[in-house]
């Protein structure tokens, strides 16, 4: 039996994806808290628009309708330093997670942004010149330079300042349809907020978003693709042509029953043989309900203020895709040589054993071969001549759990998707059991040691929409957020251990290929056939395809405790 949630009490961002609900476009608010009170008054006001978990009503007749899906969705957060503008009592401020009240900027080493170790005698704690461990305000040694190419809202980021983003605020539309042009909602919605700001006082829109710090928001689309006979139709593509947010974990209560089973297959747990995959124990991604430890993660007092919330980590991430291409195009060359195939089939090859899949999602495990994948390509008429027929296919793929179920208990050496590949540091699945062997398959492993470390994957690309592009100095990247339970134990790992280290994945100092801090490890290794008579390959040189251009840690409270804060009603004893 599936665990039942109060839908109505959960922000919606949380158990849904919106960009894959047919809401493509975003505008993420940033705000500042000039006044307690005013601050009051504005939640109060935004709790009512606020966009829950409720189920919606699936008729396209109800979109837009009381029990249909909105138009335009809205959620919210807060920082630290939001929650303490608002006069939160102290009790309750003490008790956040010590890495929630750093915030990111303060956490750049630990995430890979930063190589500059600082020392471990200085006893400074959270942000550059800010607070120490016992409350006092210490300055730090210089600022490292990780920062020089955030953006401004994010480098001037300061707690204390007058420009403290405090509040995250996000809004996703619809499109008109088969155009990449957002419904009208989306700008009434935005004016609604402007007015609102105006009308309350004391709370600010941050107008410093983008590189030049002149953008009211950051702004979020889906990458369209043109599609002949149809018009734009919105992809799962990032910029570097990836299908993205694909293996996005399920946890009990998240869907109806009917649909967590199959929802679930790759996406929760393996059990066994026997039961197969069962979802994620809610409390991986909601406070307040037990997770797989069976225990409550920690929150602070009242336990109501806590309950049904979760924490996001908000990263701008700036994707170099003149680097990507650049790099991709020499490397083929050599690659097609040491494996004596044509060029283009080499490009996209080492791009997939780079990412752990091929361009449109189908997972190297499960179809580790060029050939391979054609022919399943063809098998699911992804490779039809008709258009609508190839993009109907891909709908239905996409939306089953063929595309998520496998494991790599029969891959350990990693000779079918790369064991330091993108796709398994992110999910490991059950390549960390304890009982696998280097030497020889598993096909009883379990996914212990992954289940404790998962995210839910929220956000969508910015940039231009358009398939390929831009340049590494044009605006183009993802506008990442992951939300979890545990910051430290699920984000922070995974961004630490298995994104910034390889150890885990016998690889050694070697990051991410796509993602890791190449400043210092450049390097991918892939694996051989040895039945193949080819030698492992080396990507070598690999250059800095993915750059941080900000972001931090927020808190997205239940409905219940909107309310609390509106009313200024929170008491920890």
């Amino acid at each position: 039996m599936t665990r039942q949630l109060d839908l109505a009490d959960i922000q919606g961002n949380i158990v849904r994806a919106y960009g894959r609900h047919n809401y493509p476009k975003a505008r993420y608010f940033f705000l500042h808290i000039d006044d307690a009170l005013a601050g009051r008054k504005f939640v109060e006001a935004v709790r009512h628009k606020v966009t829950t978990a409720t189920r919606w009503n699936r008729d396209p007749e109800a979109v837009g309708k009381p029990g249909g899906a909105p138009d335009v969705t809205l959620n919210i957060g807060f920082t630290f330093f939001g929650l303490a503008a608002l006069r939160l009592p102290t009790r309750t401020l003490q008790r956040m997670p010590e890495e929630f009240i750093d915030g990111m900027k303060s956490r750049a080493f630990i995430l890979g942004d930063s190589l500059l170790e600082l020392p471990e005698d200085d006893l400074t704690y959270g942000n550059y010149g800010t607070y120490d461990r016992i409350g006092l305000e210490k300055m730090r040694p210089a600022a490292p330079s990780f920062d020089d190419k955030w953006d401004p809202i994010w480098k001037n980021n300061n707690r204390g300042s007058e420009d403290a983003v405090h509040i995250w605020m996000s809004m996703n539309a619809r499109v008109v349809d088969f155009t990449d042009t957002p419904v009208d909602a989306l700008e009434n919605q935005t004016q609604w907020l402007r007015d609102l700001c105006t009308e309350v006082g004391g709370v600010r829109i941050l107008a410093t978003n983008g590189a030049n710090g002149d953008q009211e928001y950051q702004a979020a689309s889906a990458v369209f693709d043109n599609v002949e006979g149809i018009g734009m139709v919105p992809t799962p593509r990032e910029h570097f042509g990836f299908a993205d947010g694909i293996g996005d974990p399920v946890f009990a209560g998240q869907l109806p029953a009917k649909e967590e089973a199959d929802r679930a297959r790759g996406r929760g747990k393996w059990m066994n043989r026997k039961a197969g995959w069962e979802p994620i124990a809610t409390g991986e991604f909601l406070l307040g309900h037990p997770d797989e430890g069976q225990e409550l993660p920690p929150t602070a007092a009242p336990h109501e203020f806590m309950r049904n919330g979760s924490f996001m980590a908000y990263r701008k991430l700036h994707q170099n895709v003149e680097s990507y291409r650049d790099y991709f195009s020499k490397e083929a060359k050599k690659f097609a040589a040491v494996m004596d195939a044509p060029i283009d089939e080499a490009k996209v090859t080492l791009e997939a054993k780079v990412v752990g899949r091929w361009p449109d999602g189908v997972p190297l495990e499960t179809h580790p071969t060029y050939a391979q994948w054609q022919d399943y390509r063809t098998h699911l008429g992804l490779n039809a001549e008709d258009p609508k027929a190839a993009l109907a296919a891909m709908a239905h793929y996409r939306a089953s759990a063929a595309i998520n179920d496998f494991k790599y208990g029969n891959d350990i050496t990693g000779i079918r998707c790369p064991s330091g590949s993108h796709l398994r540091r992110v999910n490991t699945r059950d390549y960390l059991d304890p009982l696998n062997n280097l030497n020889g398959a598993n096909p009883d492993a379990k996914t212990q040691l992954n289940k404790r470390r998962r995210i839910l994957r929220r956000g969508l690309p910015y940039g231009d929409p358009t398939p390929g592009a831009g340049s590494d100095e044009t605006e183009q990247g993802i506008a990442f957020m992951a939300i979890c339970a545990s910051l430290f134990r699920q984000f922070e790992f995974v961004q630490q251990q298995w994104i910034q280290y390889a150890l885990d994945f016998n690889q050694g100092n070697n990051t991410c290929p796509l993602v890791g801090n190449h400043e210092v490890h450049k390097r991918h290794i892939i694996p051989s056939d040895p039945k193949s008579g080819k030698p492992p390959y080396i990507c070598d040189g690999l250059p800095q395809f993915v750059e941080t251009r900000g972001g931090d840690y927020f808190f997205l409270p239940s409905m219940t405790a909107l309310r609390m804060i509106a009313m200024g009603s929170i008491d920890p004893t």
